[in-house]
Parts: C-alpha cells; structure tokens; sequence
C-alpha cells in the first residue's frame, strides 16, 4: 500500500511523533492508522523505559494561581536545551493546568489525570520521551490555599515560590515571593526550625566559644548570639528584606499588619545527584587501558 504525505501528517498530528517515525509504522502496519497510532505508543514507551534511569536534573518551575489557590510544578529534562524545547514548555504548562484542576499533588496517582488534549499526563510524558530523546519526568507538586492574598514569583523558569498571607496585599505577597525566591528561607520563624537543627548548632556554637578560653558566662553569652545570628539567616521573618535590607521581612510584615501562613519554594534540580563528568579523566583511563593491552 503506498503511503501518502496526508496519511503522515494525519498521525504525526495524532500522536506527535516525528514524521520518519510516522511513516515507518504506516508501512509496517500496512497504511493501518490505529494500528500505526499503537506501534508508536508502545514505540514511545519503550523508549521511556530505556531512559528512565536516566538522570532528569534541568527543567522547569511551573506555576498556576487562581483565587485563593496556587499549584507549583517541577517537571525536569536532562539538558538545559531541552528545556527550552517549545515541546517541553507546553507539557509543562499542561501539566500544571491539570494539576490546578485535579487538585492532587501525589506525582504518582497524578499521571492518571487527564491533561487538556484527552492524553494522560503519563501518556503525554512517553509521548514527549519519544520525540526529544530525553528522559522526562514529573518530579513534585504542591499546593497552596490562602484566605488571604496569595502571591507568586518565577525567576528564569528556574526558581518558583508562592506565598500565603494573612492580611497585607497581594503586591506585598509577590514581593515576599520574590524574597523566598531569591534568599531561601528554611521556614517562616523559629517555631519552624527542628529542634534537633537548633540543638546541633548550639553544641558547635558552644564547643567553638568554649575554645576561646573565656569564663563560662561569657561563653554563653556568645553561644546565645551566635544562635540568634543563625536564626535570623534560616527564618523568613528574621532575613533582611532582598528589595531592602534595611528592614526585616517581620518588620515588612508588621509594618503591613500582615503574617505569612504559608510558602513553598522550589528549585530546579534541588536535592538530585548529578554525574559529574571529568572527561581528562576518561581520557587518560582510556590510554592506560590501551596501554595495558599493548
């Protein structure tokens, strides 16, 4: 049967599968289109499991925000290049469309949903596998509800956070946004910081002071500082405000007759091991083996 330039483009808008790919499953399966849509759905999945170990740590901050509610998304790449792929960027966007309207932030139970064209969010992710050559996943979601302003930032498709306030405007909540963005608190106050985090940095605290030799009293004066110092750093209501910091984020907060009640921030790639690769390294392990085999 011959295969024709409409059949192709029919399938390739269908599945999104590159026109080669479109036209060797029409041959194969005899001009059949639903059978060919098959072959290159299992194609595409193959391929996902191939690359699924594959480290995935570039990619994308996605956030969505209407009313009082807010999803941010992390859906990661291999390369920075794919990234930028305007296919990569619109399963991005579909995906945190989908992930406003479902409401769920288990990754797992999420790639069930249905994204907008009627694909699965997971069927869309082989689907893109597939096309761009690169492992692709959905790493994490949250949500954020606020009775109060609701405000969000992006910082290069990198960084994302989204805060929740009680009292203020929703300019002072980008504004904060823009600070758990850019400085990264650990929590809101020190009511958030883990005991056992503050009892660790006091006994280093202590054992550093202990070694200057100074009385007792004094040495627990400057334990006492220098845990205050390390509070201030860690909290969002201790940091000096990124757009002025001449003014604590509490101070801000104050001043405004508001209090945050809520924030989430993610990062791009946080907490994921990366191969670091030393090619001179390779290089000169590839010699030594030939050597070796001399």
């Amino acid at each position: 049967m011959s295969i024709s330039a409409s059949m192709v483009k029919e399938l390739r808008e269908r599945t999104g599968a590159g026109m080669m790919e479109c036209k060797k499953a029409l041959v194969e399966t005899g001009g059949d289109m639903e059978a060919a849509a098959e072959l290159l759905r299992k194609s595409g999945q193959a391929k996902a499991d191939k690359k699924a170990g594959r480290v995935a740590a570039d990619g994308k901050i996605v956030i969505r925000a209407e009313g009082g509610k807010a999803v941010i998304v992390e859906v990661n790449s291999e390369t920075d290049f794919v990234a930028k792929d305007e296919n990569f960027i619109a399963f991005a966007g579909a995906v945190a469309d989908a992930a406003m309207a479902s409401g769920t932030t288990d990754v797992e139970a999420f790639a069930g949903e249905n994204l907008a064209d009627g694909r699965s969010v997971e069927q869309a992710r082989t689907d893109l596998i597939a096309k761009v050559g690169e492992n692709i996943s959905v790493r994490r979601i949250a949500a954020v509800t606020a009775n109060g302003p609701l405000g969000h930032y992006t910082h290069g498709a990198k960084i994302g956070a989204v805060v929740a306030l009680e009292g203020g405007d929703e300019e002072l909540a980008r504004d904060i946004a823009m600070h758990v963005a850019a400085i990264n608190p650990t929590c809101i106050d020190e009511s958030g910081v883990p005991s056992e985090t503050l009892e660790r940095e006091r006994r280093i605290f202590a054992e550093q002071a202990a070694e200057s030799g100074k009385p007792p009293e004094i040495v627990e004066k400057m334990v006492s500082g220098r845990v205050a110092k390390f509070l201030k750093e860690i909290t969002l209501v201790g940091q000096p405000f990124v757009k002025d910091d001449t003014i604590s984020v509490g101070k801000l907060l104050d001043k405004a007759g508001a209090k945050v009640t809520s924030f989430v921030r993610f990062e791009v790639g946080e907490g994921i091991e990366k191969k670091q690769e030393n090619f001179a390294d390779e290089v000169m392990k590839q010699i030594e083996d030939a050597k070796s085999k001399a």
